[in-house]
């Protein structure tokens, strides 16, 4: 294979959960014999998975109680309908292997575990898809797709803040008035356009920048962030129904790590203490100096890389997320707090 991969770490996920497809079965196995990088993410997976479906012998409820396991059965019956990530391009495939992950929950909501289950802020589950619909409604027409989101009293007078509000609470108003299974078909719908435009697909037209939610970035990014928050609402949806949700591949992971870190520098300015940050749990472990390039670094923050997205993502704050920190804790703490005000999920 060559040495971009071929598009392996994309489909690691599903070769975890054995549910490649036919074409996929043998050039897989033959690139992992000979890619150490990508062996160990798929050993780690394949771990995870093993971990999801629990030891045997353990009973539903036992599993259900400490929160790491799947019950035998509702594993199965995942991944039995777990459908494989769309070949899309690099910028693209967190998002395509997010959808892939939400899709499989969404399995799992339906009589034992109720639509109505309380999620976050006062949204259940169905609200909760519902906002999703309305976020990638954004891309969506940044890109040519009709939206399946309803016609909203925001207008382009307001700033972008009260009108995404606006644009949410009248796309999660609506959802409530159809069946849950409604609103997922439309956020299925939805998705798969996103994933079968060109610019999902051709990187070169994912170069060009376009603002959404009051911030400008190349198309590539943007696909980027609504792979971040898909997956950030999946782990809420899990957690609040009882089912663990692995991290996205290492990957994927790294490049949301790198988009966030891009836009931490950018809140944080160029005259911030500078404060040497590192992200441990994907490739290479990297490093950034953020904030004034013009003094010498105060002090060093490290958080493991799906802490700093639960941070950056609204579900760790500055005070609770685990982190590792030698120097000045004051410019430290001022990058943690930067951080948590980059969500809006």
């Amino acid at each position: 294979m060559s040495d971009d991969h071929d598009g392996v770490p994309e489909l690691l996920a599903a070769w975890a959960f054995g549910a490649l497809q036919p074409a996929d079965e043998k050039a897989v196995p033959l690139h992992l014999a000979g890619c150490e990088s990508c062996a160990a993410e798929a050993e780690r997976l394949r771990e995870t998975v093993r971990l999801l479906d629990g030891p045997p012998g353990i009973p539903e409820q036992a599993a259900m109680n400490n929160g790491s396991a799947l019950s035998e059965g509702v594993l199965a019956a995942a991944l039995r309908a777990r459908p494989t990530a769309p070949r899309v391009a690099a910028h693209a495939a967190p998002y395509a292997a997010a959808v892939t992950g939400l899709t499989a929950l969404l399995r799992e909501v339906d009589g034992h575990r109720p639509w109505g289950t309380p999620v976050v802020h006062d949204w259940d589950v169905r609200d909760t898809v519902g906002h999703l619909i309305a976020a990638d409604g954004e891309l969506a027409r940044l890109v040519g797709v009709p939206a399946h989101a309803p016609a909203s009293w925001s207008t382009a007078e307001m700033p972008w803040e009260e009108a995404w509000e606006a644009r949410t609470a009248d796309t999660i108003a609506y959802e409530r008035t159809r069946s849950p299974e409604e609103t997922v078909a439309a956020w299925s719908a939805q998705s798969s356009a996103l994933l079968a435009t060109p610019e999902a697909r051709d990187p070169e037209r994912a170069s060009h920048a376009t603002t959404m939610l009051g911030v400008r970035l190349p198309v590539a990014d943007h696909f980027l962030g609504r792979a971040f928050e898909t997956w950030i609402h999946t782990v809420d949806i899990g957690r609040a129904l009882g089912l663990a949700v692995p991290p996205p591949v290492e990957a994927h992971l790294g490049q949301m790590v790198r988009l966030a870190v891009r836009m931490l520098g950018l809140a944080l300015g160029p005259a911030a203490p500078p404060v040497l940050f590192a992200v441990t749990g994907v490739g290479g472990d990297p490093q950034w100096v953020l904030g004034s390039e013009g003094e010498p670094v105060r002090g060093e923050l490290a958080l493991q890389a799906v802490d700093f997205c639960l941070l950056v993502g609204g579900r760790h704050t500055p005070t609770s997320v685990p982190r590792g920190v030698v120097g000045d804790e004051e410019a430290v703490h001022h990058v943690l707090e930067r951080a948590a005000s980059l969500a809006w999920l």
